[in-house]
């Protein structure tokens, strides 16, 4: 059996879908996977439910959903190790194999990833992190209706997926594919615009593959941009790279005698 948070909620038992639909009974669901392997306070999940308004049926409620659960996980079709739904004291408990939910995969990948690339391994960082972000089929819990816990735990998905975008680029950039990723850090500083790594990834690609001009265009609306928004200017970091460029893109005899290159950096 096979859950799925990375996108729309999802339990596969082989070929056969077998997700609950009900919207509370799906939100259940995600919170104790969230904390899969761990036990969930009933507190917890009563306040992820009716976000501290419970009805005086509520705790027979919960006990509903919890029921319908365990009963749809018992219909699995695999081993002796399949998921388990018990109840503890004060909590319930969702019993779990750590290759069995898409986000403990998701999170173990990024790790390898990480260790490779600082352990200078670019091809087997770039495998890993290429397989975790396949992951990825939307937003994370699109089709769940989040209370403040699971709004949490998205919100630590998708920003852990951001740093796993930026792995991907650094991957690329090392392994000189700056033509290949133009395109994708162009949409990307689009979708975070006020994100400076990106923009300073855009202008070092642009930049390698000759094309200054449109790299000083970058560093000349991430400026725009910050100081109508924030009222800051861009980092050190892309005033030392727009040095560069356009130390580079002088005439011969207007250039400094010795030109330093930003280094990408994580």
């Amino acid at each position: 059996m096979r859950f799925q948070l990375l996108g729309t909620l999802e339990i596969q038992d082989g070929p056969r879908r077998i997700t609950p639909s009900a919207p509370k009974q799906r939100s259940v669901l995600a919170l104790l996977l969230s904390s899969a392997n761990e036990v969930t306070p009933t507190e917890v999940l009563m306040g992820e439910l009716w976000e501290g308004r419970p009805p005086t049926s509520a705790q027979t409620t919960l006990q509903t959903y919890v029921y319908q659960l365990r009963k749809l996980l018992s219909q699995g079709t695999g081993p002796e190790d399949s998921p388990r739904l018990v109840t503890k004291h004060g909590g319930y408990l969702l019993t779990i194999a750590r290759d069995a939910l898409d986000a403990i995969e998701f999170e173990g990948l990024v790790d390898v990833a990480r260790e490779s690339l600082h352990a200078g391994d670019v091809e087997r960082a770039s495998k890993a992190v290429r397989h975790a972000l396949d992951l990825w089929h939307g937003p994370a819990l699109a089709d769940v209706v989040t209370g403040p816990r699971l709004d949490i735990y998205r919100t630590r998905l998708e920003e852990l997926r951001v740093h796993a975008i930026k792995l991907k680029i650094e991957t690329q950039m090392k392994m000189g594919q700056h033509h290949e990723l133009i395109g994708e850090l162009k949409e990307l500083t689009t979708v975070y615009a006020l994100d400076e790594w990106f923009h300073l990834q855009l202008m070092e690609a642009l930049s390698r593959a000759g094309r200054r001009h449109e790299a000083l265009e970058v560093y000349h609306r991430l400026r725009y941009l910050l100081r109508e928004e924030l009222g800051l200017e861009p980092g050190f970091e892309m005033q030392e790279l727009q040095q560069a460029v356009l130390a580079t893109s002088a005439p011969r005899s207007a250039r400094p005698r010795h030109v330093a290159r930003t280094a990408i950096r994580p």
